[in-house]
């Protein structure tokens, strides 16, 4: 299986990068390395519950703006319907989602902006306050 490389935030403010193999939003857990290639150090087991959101990364030290474009480009081809989430600590991240994901552990969050560093955001449930449909 091919590994993502992700940017993990917890819900307490702590950001852990590196590279999974194993997340699926089915899942409780999954495992996160901090080095490639993975078999050079062990993993750091995460649990979901525990974490805000976790970003799908095209580069770690790229100095792009991790939340996204705030707002929408005109004329965008977004797939999916547009929201704006509004995390219970009030940061807001806009972008799409392709279905109502309200009833799972968390859904996908594709930003609006072809250009930013996120391929993909995984917004966890309970650290979410609202998705405002756009």
């Amino acid at each position: 299986m091919e590994l993502a490389k992700i940017v993990v935030q917890y819900a307490d403010g702590r950001v852990i990068k590196g590279y999974t193999h194993n997340f699926s939003p089915n899942k409780p857990t999954f495992q996160i390395y901090q080095r490639y290639p993975e078999f050079l150090n062990e993993p750091i087991e995460v649990l979901v519950k525990d974490l805000k959101r976790i970003f799908f990364v095209r580069d770690f030290w790229e100095k792009r703006n991790h939340n996204g474009q705030k707002v929408f480009l005109d004329g965008s081809k977004s797939p999916g319907q547009k929201v704006e989430v509004t995390f219970k600590d009030r940061e807001v991240m806009k972008g799409s989602v392709l279905g109502d994901e309200s009833q799972r552990s968390g859904f996908f969050l594709f930003p609006d902006e072809p250009r930013s560093n996120n391929i993909k955001v995984f917004a966890v449930s309970q650290a979410v306050g609202q998705v405002s449909y756009l």
